[in-house]
Formats: structure tokens, sequence, C-alpha cells
């Protein structure tokens, strides 16, 4: 039998002072030589990294019920106080009856009834960037990802409503993690609350309409408090993984010129796309896949996912109680370099086959996370990037703007520290955009 060793021998490690903008390579520094366990102190207490494939797969699927969402996103990051009780801090049967409700409103079924408004607002938004001569790309990303958002989920309707909704949003937002009930608050579950009672009286497709139609086994509805909660949380994690991921896919294609004219090459031969992406046409864009992929696997939106411990449990060879928080790290594993060959090297094509590194290494690239408890966004959000990119590509020429220090910064999740300021002009050749065939 091996021998378990207490927690005090798990490797100590002190956080260096540039943790928040290099959390992924010092995280895999310290894997390659201290293992995949090792502890730190946060906030006052003790917080064990979990590091690689083996660990995400025991935290993520073999032993996930000795792991609790609530003591982790909920009160480690405050997210109960703030947005209430949804899906991402729910823990056991109570979060599995929930999805199960959800599920239906994220179904590829449902893509269709989305993809108009993906459309819609992204060509709308992207119309003036020529014009502005320069834009911070994050900033225009979160715009358009928000109004996608607002009205795909919330059934907001565009215009002033959603840009009222946006400015209390953002607000919450800028209090941080652990802002209390506010004023902010209740304005928003106001806005919400509107909108639910008009989903009652007139049901809709949208998902915010199809919660509300949503029951269990025993035929019982959400509350207007746990729809609220339900949309606060696919608000934030919708439009900022959307927003991280779509922002550091455009940095990475603009410094990659060659690639990109392989998207655009491949958007060309897609049927369909003389007029507006299809889901039929997303399915089909491989090249741009895979970027996407490269993109999540370099610039994950959340670093390392945190967790309470609810169960003692042994790891390799060392003993973690009850009541400890432990982060299992994405950004550390998707640079390990046994398993994604020159980890910090743009190489959309190791996720092609026949190569497809993160297929020969499950639980490799959790970007979204993985296991039952995978994002239940992750269709959605990877149509609407594709949409968003494909609009942007086939418009416009990119580059990047002089004299720029461009670095993410990670806290609860991750943004470029200073945003990203990009120049557009329109291609001479117009790859099908539409807004360019109809002049």
């Amino acid at each position: 039998m091996k021998s378990v060793s207490p927690f005090e021998k798990i490797p100590y490690i002190t956080l260096p002072g540039n943790y928040l903008t290099n959390t992924g390579p010092f995280l895999v520094e310290m894997y390659e030589q201290y293992g995949p366990i090792f502890r730190t102190t946060h906030f006052g207490a003790d917080l064990v990294y979990m590091v690689g494939p083996e660990a995400n797969r025991f935290v993520l699927l073999s032993n996930r019920l000795k792991f609790s969402h609530r003591e982790g996103w909920g009160k480690l990051y405050g997210v109960l106080d703030v947005y209430g009780d949804g899906l991402l801090t729910m823990d056991g049967p109570e979060h599995d009856r929930h999805r199960r409700m959800l599920n239906p409103a994220f179904a590829n079924a449902c893509m269709d009834r989305y993809l108009p408004l993906m459309n819609r607002i992204t060509r709308q938004r992207i119309a003036t960037w020529a014009a502005k001569g320069e834009v911070d790309i994050y900033q225009e990303m979160r715009k358009i990802t928000f109004d996608v958002a607002a009205e795909a989920l919330a059934g907001l309707k565009a215009g002033p409503e959603i840009e009222r909704f946006r400015g209390l949003f953002v607000s919450l937002l800028m209090q941080g993690m652990r802002a209390r009930r506010s004023r902010l608050r209740d304005e928003l579950h106001q806005m919400l609350q509107a909108k639910i009672h008009e989903r009652r009286e007139h049901p809709t497709e949208d998902i915010l309409g199809l919660m509300v139609q949503a029951r269990d086994d025993q035929g019982n509805a959400l509350s207007d408090e746990q729809i609220i909660a339900h949309i606060n949380i696919l608000l934030v994690a919708g439009h900022e993984t959307s927003t991280s991921l779509s922002s550091w896919l455009l940095y990475l294609l603009s410094l990659h010129p060659d690639y990109t004219q392989r998207i655009l090459d491949e958007q060309e031969q897609l049927p369909g796309l003389e007029l507006e992406p299809t889901f039929d046409s997303i399915r089909r864009m491989k090249v741009l896949d895979n970027a996407l992929s490269e993109a999540e696997r370099l610039y994950p939106p959340i670093a390392n996912g945190p967790r309470g411990v609810l169960e003692d449990f042994t790891f390799n060879g060392y003993h973690i109680p009850a009541g400890t928080h432990v982060f299992y790290s994405i950004a550390a594993t998707h640079l390990i370099p046994s398993i994604f060959a020159e980890p910090a090297k743009f190489d959309p094509d190791r996720f092609a086959p026949p190569r497809e590194e993160h297929k020969k290494t499950p639980f490799a690239l959790v970007g979204f996370g993985g296991g039952p408890r995978i994002c239940i966004g992750i269709n959605l959000a990877k149509v609407e990037i594709k949409v968003m990119v494909s609009h942007i590509l086939r418009r416009y020429q990119l580059e990047l703007g002089p004299g720029q220090k461009i670095t993410q910064f990670y806290r609860a999740t991750g943004m470029p520290l200073h945003g990203i300021k990009m120049r557009f002009s329109e291609r001479k050749r117009p790859y099908l955009y539409p807004g360019i065939l109809a002049r």
C-alpha cells in the first residue's frame, strides 16, 4: 500500500509579484519542479493547486462530488452575494435538477434561433470600425457580446433598454466580486422581473422564455429569484468568456496573416456565406475552429477553477482535508510541453488531424471546464465567436496598433491589462461580405 503524506508535506510555494500577469507560465514552472500538487496561502487560508490533465479529471469527473462550487465560486469569489445562486454556485442534486431544466435552451437545435440576432448585432457594431481609425478590440467585442447576451438570454430590446441594462450591469461588475446587495442590483432585478412576467403572460422561444416554461421531473417551475440568478450568472459567464476569447483570437490572427488567409480561403468555399453565417456553415469552419481552440489554450478566460473541499481525499500521495480550497489550473495545464508541443507557439494545426494533441490526453484542454458540468453555454459561445470573427475577417484587414505592451491579466477572470488597440481597413476583395456587396 502506498503511504500517504500529511497536508503539511505538500510543497509550499510563494506567489511572485507578477503572478496576475504570468499565471500560466509560473504555475507550469511549479508543476515541472514539484509535480501536480503544491500549495500556497490565499486570503489568509491554505490554497492547494492541482495541475495537469489527471488533476483536471480528478476534480471535474472522477471525484467531482468531493468538491463544491458553492464554497469555491460562491463564497471564495463572492458570486453568491452579488449575482445570486445560479448554476455556477450550485452543488449536487440541486445543480443537476436545474441543469436538466436549462439544457433545452442551449441545445444545438436552438442555435438557428439565436443566429439572426448575432449576425445583426455584429454587422451593426463593426460597421464604423474603419472610420474610427483605432479601436480597443476588447471593449468593442464586449459591446457585441453583451448585446447578444442581453437580447438572447434576458430578452431585452435593442436600443435604450439594453443600454440602460448595460450601464447597471457594468457598474455592478465594477464594484467587484465581493460587492454586497445594492441599489444597482435591485434595479437589475426589477428589469429582469418585468421580463419574466412578460414571458409568463406571453410565452416565447428565447432562452428566458424557455427558462420560464421549464419544469423539473415533479412539474415544479423555477421561481423568479432562481431565474434572475441564472440569468445573472449566464450574462457574466457568457459575455466575459466570449469577449476575452474573441479578442485574443483576433489579436493572434493579426500577428499571423498567413493563417488568417487560410481562414478566408476556407470561408470563401462555404455555401451560403454570400449572405450570412448559418449554423451549417459555422460547423464547417474547421480552420477557424482550430484557431479558436488555440486561443482558448493560450489565453483561457479563467486561469484557475476554484473549489471548496467537502470530503477528505488523497491525490498524488498527499492527504487534503475537507475545508481546504483548491484551484485546478487551466492556464498551467494548457502550457505543459509534454502535452502541447512548443506550448508558447501559436499553432492551430495541433488540433487538426492527424496531430489532435488535445485528444491524446483527455482533460488537457479545459478552457470551458469538462465532465458533466462542462460549461452549459459552450456551444453558444463558440458559435457566437465564429460568427463575430467571420464577419470581421471577411470585411476588414487587421493591423495591431503600435507601441503596445499586451498582457493577459487574471483575477477571477482574465482580460488584456491595457486592452488591445487595432486598426481596421476595408478589404479590397470583399470575400462575399454582405455589407460590401450591398453597396
